[in-house]
């Protein structure tokens, strides 16, 4: 399919190349290179847009689908440095944070952690959470959720929130 999608951008390319040596001479019928390079650039965005959707549709049928987001809430009992995600018994992602993506994730942004397949079926997700916890100690604390794959694209957000009544960061995966 990708090979077709190559050939045809090989021949749209062609055409246009015949296009511009047959210009006619008469000023009527003449069509500026201008026009014609820029109508091939569009051409070349749209089959670059509808490559990369193909792409997607090929490495992440709905069917594999998983993909993990991770939000955060936190201010006063926890400082994340990295994540671990475990799908399964197998480390799917590790992740180390600058304190700039940390201070996006504060001010609520949603980061995709990870994007992968996973047979249909039950799984199990581990997240482990590294950082500096109460008092400025080192603090590793893990989440784990066991969820049931079915034939539709599956989303899990992990949270990490402060809990004020417990003095403690609180660590929470659910299926979306």
């Amino acid at each position: 399919m990708i090979a077709a999608l190559v050939i045809a951008i090989f021949l749209n390319l062609a055409s246009f190349a015949a296009k511009a040596e047959s210009v006619s001479v008469n000023n009527d019928q003449h069509v500026p290179l201008n026009t014609q390079i820029e109508d091939l650039k569009k051409a070349l965005i749209n089959l670059n847009r509808d490559l990369f959707i193909l792409e997607e549709d090929l490495l992440f049928p709905s069917s594999t689908q998983v993909a993990v987001y991770l939000s955060l809430d936190v201010g006063v009992y926890f400082q994340l440095d990295a994540v671990e995600l475990v799908i399964d018994d197998e480390t799917a992602t590790h992740y180390l944070y600058t304190e700039r993506q940390v201070n996006a994730l504060k001010r609520g942004g949603v980061q995709r952690l990870y994007m992968g397949n996973v047979n249909q079926g039950a799984h199990q997700l581990t997240a482990f959470f590294i950082g500096i916890g109460p008092e400025n100690r080192p603090y590793k604390r893990a989440v784990t959720l066991a969820f049931e794959k079915d034939d539709d694209a599956q989303a899990v957000e992990l949270k990490i929130t402060d809990s004020s009544a417990k003095h403690q960061p609180e660590f929470t995966a659910t299926v979306l």
